[in-house]
């Protein structure tokens, strides 16, 4: 197993680059902040952006925890990776990740400073400073439960790399120990984000009751409502319930589990 590693200072834009960097040397696997990614998925880990302190993110990030570290390594050895790469701060964060997983000794060390201009690392650290925010290489959809209430977006890029164009997407989020407090959203407001929905809808006549159950990873919905006289009530109920999903999950960030609609009257 060949391993690389991409090392520079936090807000620089390393996770940015990950894809870049790994796909041209060949590289099919990633570590990052405690993740292990492969191509476009997650196979095993837990981010360290989901600690609500810096330092149990550092912790996270580096397999100080031993479910999380064994985890990982059964993964490494269960897909036998040719190429992998570390992501870092220093080159002694790198090692510490490398030897916790016990891995072969480095391949290649990469500074971010030989693949990304001075612009682009400035432009990164504006963003982790200014907003907080941080890319994880991987779609939203796949990192998504485990960052409920964190302000998640997905950005694609378009990348050709020689005759074979590529679509690169990547997520921001913000880390909660980025901000000074926390942020709630109650359970009455999600009722009036739901009543709103309802509205823009002609043929939801009204909503009648709604309940809210909390999870660790997401909130399931569930909702009773009368609808005006139509031929296909599935359909009308299918396109509330993406709306109440994209709604919700887009201004909160808030990840939507479940959205469970029971029809309790019919009106012309």
């Amino acid at each position: 197993m060949q391993v690389y590693a991409l090392v520079g200072s936090s807000g620089t834009g390393k996770s940015y680059k990950a894809f870049m960097v790994a796909s041209e040397r060949g590289i099919e696997y990633i570590i990052d902040d405690g993740l292990l990614i492969g191509g476009t998925r997650v196979y095993a880990g837990k981010s360290a952006k989901r600690e609500k302190t810096k330092l149990a993110s550092v912790k996270r990030a580096i397999f100080n925890e031993e479910e999380h570290k064994e985890a990982v390594k059964t993964a490494i050895q269960q897909q036998k990776p040719e190429k992998i790469m570390l992501i870092g701060t220093s080159i002694k964060m790198v090692e510490e990740i490398r030897t916790a997983l016990e891995l072969p000794a480095f391949t290649e060390i990469i500074p971010i400073e030989s693949v990304s201009t001075e612009k682009e690392i400035e432009i990164a650290r504006r963003s982790r400073k200014e907003d907080g925010k941080h890319v994880i290489p991987v779609p939203a959809l796949e990192i998504k439960k485990d960052f409920s209430g964190y302000f998640i977006d997905s950005l694609k890029i378009f990348s050709r790399k020689g005759k074979n164009p590529a679509i690169e997407e990547k997520t921001i989020i913000r880390p909660t120990f980025s901000y000074m407090g926390k942020y709630e959203v109650s359970k009455n407001v999600l009722v009036q984000m739901i009543n709103i929905c309802a509205a823009k809808m002609e043929r939801i006549h009204k909503v009648l009751k709604v309940r809210i159950e909390n999870k660790a990873n997401g909130i399931h919905i569930y909702i009773d409502a009368s609808v005006r006289l139509a031929t296909r009530i599935d359909l009308i109920m299918g396109e509330f319930q993406k709306r109440i999903i994209e709604d919700i999950e887009y201004m909160t960030g808030i990840n939507v589990l479940s959205v469970n609609i029971t029809v309790r009257g019919v009106v012309k």
